[in-house]
Order: structure tokens, then C-alpha cells, then sequence
């Protein structure tokens, strides 16, 4: 019975536990009293960033089409061997047109023209720079001479191709305008020599001919005449003068010298001295007189006077052939510039009948029924050698316009191929990007303001990994060809990652772009948290006790994420109001 007591009992405490009245269910169910909501003020780096989402591909896509034909005939083209897709680097063979290669070159000039020998401009030079690139070395003068012609026979070389040499239509139409030149001389020469035959002519001629001679004798003539200053006959007159002028050197010295020696004869002796007369003393040359110079008179002159008489006779026949020599010297000089004078009007004779005679000659060939013919001839060799010259400043090893594609940057991908072997090639040929990945996308217009090229990026694959990027363009610069066109009211976004292992083109990846960030961690807070007063300052409400609050004053940095960054009189951990509720 007390069990069963008990038992009824905590059965009844149980059911009436559980039992409520309606004003209890009420009350229970009814909101708690309003509270205010608050954020912790934190300490931590801001980051402010534009997310996008874009699609991975290769950049830079350029259309290729070959600028004209391939080999040296105008021929249909065929695409002998197609292009590869994947990587090409620069002196690569593209594709195969007939059997002729297409290079693949790194340049900014389209080729545009074929390069023959002779042809000069920025194309030109562009083609050495890239032959000096690739070693086969080449000057940087823009003209395609014999060194440029050797390092491109060495390109095509080193991967197994010949040059372009002249066609076969080529080689005909020179040999044919060589042949035009030599008939053309053989004209000339035959139509001259039957000028020359002529009846009014081979007289002018043999006149010519003549003059000539007298010129060249005369020249000759003139030439020795200047080259010896005397004649032999002159040479003979002035030996005998001056062997005559020695002859009376020699008499008068004999003179003066036996004169001398009676004057110094002692007196008394068999001389016949005069008395009187100092022994020994030196008379004439013994006293170093000079020869001509009277010599002192013995005291007695009757037995000097005949000597005296000799002296003055061999001083008169030297003074004689001194002044015979002089004559013979002038009219020598005389006589021969009166004969060089002679000799050079011989010369001009002679050059005046020369002149007169080819005149006379040029006249009568003017004249002359033949000289039409001449001239004609003259003409046409002169138009042969042009035409030949002309011909031959691009005759050699040739580039066609169709055999070296130009790109702006290389190494490069080939992305699309568009002709088959087989297929005539008439267009576009292949499709090549750059090798390097970029990531299209397209932001709103609103965030597009924040963004500037050159702004760092992250790129985040689908497996979670990011890779750092950079901004490369905006609006209309980041739209690739053939691209797929941004939603209305976007604006198209282009970002260049900065590695590409382990990317994959076509991959759709997230990419956030890095607006703004602090140097610094700061204090940041949720921008519900920030207010605007009536005075226009910004303000927050600091929680300093259960729902009680007071307005601190702040000022406000950059915003990411929700966040703000606030500067002012709080500190880290500060509870701030969110909302009242």
C-alpha cells in the first residue's frame, strides 16, 4: 500500500509539473525586453579587394594570314604541311606552302613585298636583326645585299631548305636582255666603222691622226728642251770662253809673279836692279797682294817697265775673256728661251690643229648620212644596258612575301589552326597567342572606378591555390579578339597572372583584386557601427555598461569587407553599438 502511495504521488507531482495555464504559456513565450546589439572594436590589417570571376586563357590572340605568295611562281597555293598547335619559337617553320617553308620571325613591320637583292627599308633591317638573333649574322644597314643573301641562304640551310633562286622564266629573260645588250654593241660598232669608212670622214680622220702626232712630237721636243738648260753647241762656245778666261788667269799671274821677282833682286846683281832698292823686301804675291793688284815700283823702273807692260796687258786680255764669257752665258740664256719659247708655240700649234681637226671631224660625222644610224645604235645600247642593269639589281636569291610571318612577341602558341594539309590557302592560316596565361572577366561600372592597371591581383583555382597576378587592362583594351562580349553595364577586366604552372586554359577561377590595404594593423569596426550627426562628423557608440553608451568621435579610413578602419578615443576590445535592437 506505500509503494502504491508513493507511486500515485510521483505521478501526480509529474502531471502537475507538466501542466501550465494559458497565461503561463503566455508569459513563456512572449519576446525578452530589447537590448542593445554591439561589435568588438579590433586590431587587424584591412584589406579592401574587387572580387571577379574570369576564365583562363592563353593572351594576346592574333589571327595569321601569309602576305603573299609562297616560292617563285604565282601558282595555286597548297598547304603542303598544316601548322601545330603549341608552342613556336623564333626561325620555327610555321607551315609548308608547296613544299616551301614558312619562318616565323619576331617583328613589328608586316612583310609586305618580296625581298630581292638591292631592296632597302625597315622591313629590310627588321630581317638582319632577327638573322643576327638567331647567329647566322647579318649588318644592320637595311639593304638586302651579299651578306644579308648569305645568312639567309644559311637560315633556309639550317632547316634543310634552299633559298629562292631565279625561276626558270626568270633566268630566260635575263639571258635574253644580256643577249639584246651585246646585239645592240655589235650595231654600234658596225654602223661607226661604216661612219668612219666614209668618203667625208677618212680624210678627217687621217688629219687627226696626224695632229696628233705633231702634238705628242712637239710635247717631246718641250720636254728635253726643259729637261737640259744649254744646247751642245752652246755647251762647246761657253768651254771655250771660260778655257780662255783661265788662259789669262794663268799669263797675268805669270806676270805679276816675274815682276814681283825683279823687285826683289839685290842691287848690284845681274837682274839690274836699281841701287838702293832694300834687299829682301817681298814685292807682288810673296807679300799676299791679290793677283791684279799693282804691285810697288822698284826704285829704278828701266829695267821693270817691260814687265809692267806684260802685267797690264794680261790684266786687259783677262778683264777681255771675262767679259766674252758673260756674253757667251747671255746669249746662251737668251737663245734658250728664244728656243723654249719656239717649242712651246709649237705645242700650242699643234694643239690648236688637233682641236681644229676633231672638230672638223665631229662636223663631218654630224654631216655625214651615216651618223643617224650611229646615233640610233648609240640609243638603243644605252637602253639594252639599262634595262639589263634594271633587271639585274634584283635578280639573285629572293624572299616572297608569303614565306616569313612577322610577329610582335615570340616565343609564341599557335591556339588555332585553320587550314588543312591539302587545303588551299587563300586567308587566314592559324591563330597564335602569346604564352603567357590571362584571366577575362567584367566588373560592375560602379567598382571599376577603383581600379587602376597595374594593381596586384590573387587568381584562385578551383583546388583552393591562388597565384599572384597583376592588373593589365580595363575597358576596351582588355577585350581580346574574339573574345565573348561583357553583360551590359559591365565593364570587361584583363589580368595577367604572374606564373603559369598549374593553370589551365579555359579554367573558370576567382580573382580578387587589391584596392586598397593599411601598412599597418588598425582599429577597425563594422560600418553599421559608424554614424553620421547632425554637424556632419562621423561618430560611434561605445557601450561603457549594460545599455548605457556615449558618443565617441572618430574619423574613418578605408572600408573592406564590411569593415571600416577608425582612428579616435578607442582602443581594442570596446564594445560598439550595432543596432538597438
Amino acid at each position: 500500500m506505500l509503494t502504491g502511495v508513493v507511486v500515485v504521488a510521483g505521478a501526480g507531482w509529474v502531471v502537475g509539473s507538466r501542466l501550465r495555464s494559458p497565461a503561463d504559456e503566455a508569459a513563456r513565450r512572449a519576446a525578452p525586453p530589447a537590448s542593445l546589439v554591439t561589435a568588438a572594436v579590433e586590431r587587424r590589417k584591412l584589406v579592401s579587394t574587387v572580387v571577379l570571376s574570369g576564365t583562363l586563357e592563353y593572351g594576346s590572340p592574333l589571327p595569321i594570314s601569309l602576305a603573299g605568295v609562297v616560292g617563285g611562281a604565282a601558282e595555286l597555293q597548297r598547304a603542303t604541311r598544316a601548322p601545330r598547335k603549341g608552342r613556336i619559337a623564333e626561325g620555327a617553320v610555321l607551315m609548308e606552302v608547296n613544299g616551301r617553308p614558312v619562318f616565323v620571325l619576331r617583328g613589328s613591320v608586316p612583310m609586305h613585298r618580296t625581298i630581292a637583292p638591292g631592296t632597302k627599308g625597315d622591313d629590310v633591317r627588321q630581317l638582319q636583326r632577327a638573322l643576327r638573333r638567331l647567329g647566322h649574322g647579318a649588318p644592320a644597314t637595311g639593304v638586302f645585299d651579299r651578306a644579308t643573301i648569305a645568312a639567309v641562304t644559311r637560315m633556309y640551310a639550317g632547316r634543310g631548305y634552299e633559298a629562292q633562286q631565279p625561276t626558270l622564266a626568270d633566268r630566260q629573260a635575263y639571258d635574253t636582255l644580256r643577249k639584246a645588250v651585246r646585239t645592240a654593241e655589235e650595231t654600234l660598232a658596225t654602223e661607226r666603222q661604216a661612219l668612219d669608212r666614209g668618203r667625208d670622214v677618212l680624210p678627217l680622220k687621217v688629219r687627226l691622226d696626224n695632229a696628233r702626232k705633231d702634238l705628242k712630237s712637239a710635247r717631246a721636243a718641250l720636254a728635253e728642251a726643259e729637261s737640259r738648260e744649254l744646247t751642245p753647241a752652246d755647251e762647246g762656245r761657253l768651254a771655250a770662253a771660260e778655257s780662255a778666261l783661265r788662259a789669262a788667269e794663268e799669263r797675268l799671274l805669270e806676270a805679276e809673279q816675274a815682276l814681283a821677282a825683279a823687285g826683289n833682286q839685290p842691287t848690284g846683281t845681274p837682274t839690274g836692279a836699281p841701287e838702293g832698292t832694300p834687299t829682301g823686301t817681298p814685292t807682288g804675291p810673296a807679300t799676299g797682294t791679290p793677283a791684279g793688284t799693282p804691285a810697288p815700283r822698284p826704285t829704278a823702273s828701266t829695267d821693270t817697265s817691260l814687265l809692267e807692260l806684260r802685267v797690264a796687258n794680261a790684266r786687259a786680255d783677262l778683264a777681255a775673256a771675262q767679259d766674252a764669257l758673260d756674253r757667251v752665258r747671255e746669249e746662251a740664256r737668251e737663245a734658250g728661251n728664244a728656243r723654249l719659247e719656239e717649242l712651246r708655240k709649237a705645242v700650242r700649234t699643234a694643239k690648236d690643229a688637233v682641236v681644229t681637226a676633231e672638230q672638223a671631224l665631229r662636223q663631218a660625222r654630224q654631216l655625214s648620212p651615216a651618223r643617224l644610224k650611229v646615233a640610233n645604235a648609240g640609243e638603243d645600247v644605252a637602253a639594252a644596258k639599262g634595262l639589263l642593269a634594271e633587271y639585274a639589281r634584283t635578280y639573285g636569291v629572293s624572299i616572297p612575301p608569303g614565306e616569313m610571318v612577322f610577329l610582335p612577341k615570340l616565343p609564341a602558341r599557335v591556339q588555332k589552326v585553320s587550314v588543312k594539309a591539302g587545303q588551299r590557302v587563300e586567308a587566314e592560316v592559324a591563330t597564335v597567342t602569346s604564352s603567357t596565361f590571362a584571366v577575362t572577366g567584367s566588373v560592375e561600372a560602379a567598382e571599376s572606378e577603383l581600379l587602376r592597371p597595374g594593381m596586384e591581383a590573387a587568381v584562385e583555382v578551383d583546388t583552393g591555390r591562388t597565384y599572384p597576378a597583376r592588373l593589365t587592362a580595363i575597358g576596351e583594351r582588355a577585350r581580346l579578339p574574339g573574345g565573348e562580349e561583357a553583360p551590359e553595364g559591365s565593364i570587361p577586366v584583363l589580368l595577367t597572372p604572374s606564373a603559369s604552372r598549374g593553370l589551365r586554359a579555359g579554367a573558370v577561377v576567382t580573382t580578387r583584386v587589391t584596392v586598397g590595404a593599411t601598412d599597418e594593423p588598425v582599429l577597425v569596426v563594422p560600418v553599421a557601427a559608424v554614424i553620421t550627426s547632425a554637424d556632419g562628423k562621423a561618430r560611434v557608440r561605445v557601450e561603457y555598461a549594460t545599455d548605457r553608451t556615449r558618443d565617441v568621435e572618430v574619423r574613418t579610413g578605408l572600408t573592406a569587407d564590411g569593415n571600416v578602419e577608425v582612428s579616435g578615443a578607442l582602443k581594442e576590445g570596446d564594445r560598439v553599438v550595432v543596432s538597438g535592437a
